[in-house]
């Protein structure tokens, strides 16, 4: 499944449930979304992976076969989402080179927990935590700054903000989230940018 539209995720934010700001949940347990990344395709790759390869810019990216997964990757270039920063890494298995492109839950999964994945099965917080329509690939210190917060909180620079806000709402309304006032209005704001 991929991203809606526009106007489709104009349409649907307006038909997303609104709920308070802080709402009466359990506290957030990261645990409860499952293991960081599983192989929900079968294709014998983890998510980062997947998506590592789906967001390098083409033709950029070094793979290896590992144990059953075709396209480990080792190297490539990114577009970060948020910024347009250009990531150029030679070796992914270097831990700071792995740290400066990291896999970014758009909606974070604090932010979901918040929106009604509290109530969800642990089943379904890991499907979440691993549907690649949720997952980006991202500069690491843009994805550190954004942390868990939503739109009201933490915007893209101006040129990426339509982009995401599409996603945001995407996912939002195939994981049936909620949203709150002034996450509201921050969408709409960025859709209007469109």
């Amino acid at each position: 499944m991929g991203l809606i539209g526009v106007r489709e995720a104009t349409e649907a934010l307006a038909g997303l449930p609104v709920v308070p700001r802080r709402p009466a949940v359990p506290p957030y347990r990261r645990e409860a979304f499952g293991p960081r990344w599983r192989d929900v395709d079968d294709n014998g790759c983890n998510q980062r992976d997947d998506v590592l390869l789906r967001d390098a810019v083409p033709g950029s990216t070094t793979v290896q076969q590992q144990g059953r997964c075709p396209h480990d990757v080792l190297s490539g270039t990114w577009i970060d989402p948020y910024t347009g920063k250009r990531l150029e890494l030679s070796d992914l298995k270097e831990p700071r080179q792995a740290q400066a492109v990291q896999i970014d839950h758009v909606v974070p999964l604090a932010e979901a927990w918040l929106s009604g994945a509290h109530g969800w099965t642990d089943r379904r917080r890991s499907d979440f935590a691993n549907d690649l329509t949720a997952l980006v690939a991202s500069d690491g210190p843009t994805n550190a700054s954004k942390g868990s917060d939503d739109p009201a909180a933490w915007r893209p620079k101006q040129p990426y903000q339509c982009a995401y806000a599409v996603r945001w709402v995407t996912v939002k309304q195939r994981w049936a989230l909620a949203v709150d006032a002034s996450e509201l209005r921050a969408l709409g704001e960025m859709l209007a940018l469109c």
